[in-house]
């Protein structure tokens, strides 16, 4: 009774800061891990559990769906998708006793996306268009990256995107929510095919995660964006070192 409440918990504060600043990974990840559940079945889980409420967010945003670069939307999407499959089937692959050393790493570059994303996407906004097979090659990585982890992966597109000439952040929004989601939907069904749900934890966590939701979307309207980044940063933050903690001493 106390993994489930710690895991509901754990998904309310995790749908709560996705739907505020995104990195609820931060706070779901760990909590399954501290149940017990492996790091690699924990990542997946995570995803699975983390995936309704990006769902509803790319409901939401879909009338701002619009090309990137020059490249049409489908193109992009099958490119992604592409990527998420990649990613996922490539998580199951690795080792849990690997993983458990490469996540710290992963965690560290979440969080500096999230510490400098926003500043480095709006530096790094370019008029160059690039080639559309330079374009698919980047978005192919991203995509891989969202399917294996996808921390931060939305502001790692942003700041890509920007870079190759794609546009103001608020206008690449919508499209960066629903690639986010493409990615994760493809590598959600990969899980649940090769039974890597751990679906006891995972109940829970997603009701939990689906209310956090949207309390964070009504938060969100009320609280300083100033406020959200701070609260967001010092739990990655804190996540991060405790997982270098926990792998290397």
């Amino acid at each position: 009774m106390y993994d489930i409440m710690l895991l509901f918990l754990a998904g309310l504060l995790a749908g709560s800061m996705n739907a505020l600043a995104g990195g609820g990974s931060f706070v779901s990840l760990p909590a399954l891990i501290s149940v017990g559940v492996p790091s690699v079945a924990a990542n997946a889980t995570s995803t699975l559990a983390l995936f309704p409420g990006g769902m509803a967010s790319s409901w939401v945003y879909r009338d701002g769906v619009k090309s990137v670069c020059g490249v049409n939307v489908l193109p992009i999407a099958i490119v992604t998708v592409m990527g998420g499959v990649a990613g996922s089937i490539l998580l199951l692959l690795t080792p849990s006793r690997i993983f458990d050393g490469i996540l710290p790493w992963l965690l560290l570059v979440a969080t500096l996306m999230l510490a400098a994303g926003p500043r480095l996407s709006a530096q790094l906004q370019t008029q160059a268009r690039p080639s559309v097979l330079a374009f698919a090659t980047v978005q192919f990585f991203l995509g891989l990256y969202g399917g294996y982890f996808g921390g931060a992966v939305g502001l790692m597109m942003l700041a890509a995107w920007s870079a190759l000439g794609g546009g103001d952040i608020k206008s690449l929004n919508p499209t960066r929510m629903v690639m986010v989601t493409a990615a994760n939907a493809v590598a959600v069904v990969v899980f649940v095919l090769a039974g890597a749900i751990v679906w006891q934890e995972c109940i829970p966590m997603t009701i939990g995660a689906v209310i956090g939701g949207w309390i964070g979307a009504h938060i969100g309207r009320r609280l300083p964006s100033s406020v959200v980044r701070v609260l967001t940063l010092a739990v990655a933050f804190l996540t991060t070192a405790v997982f270098f903690s926990r792998a290397y001493l």
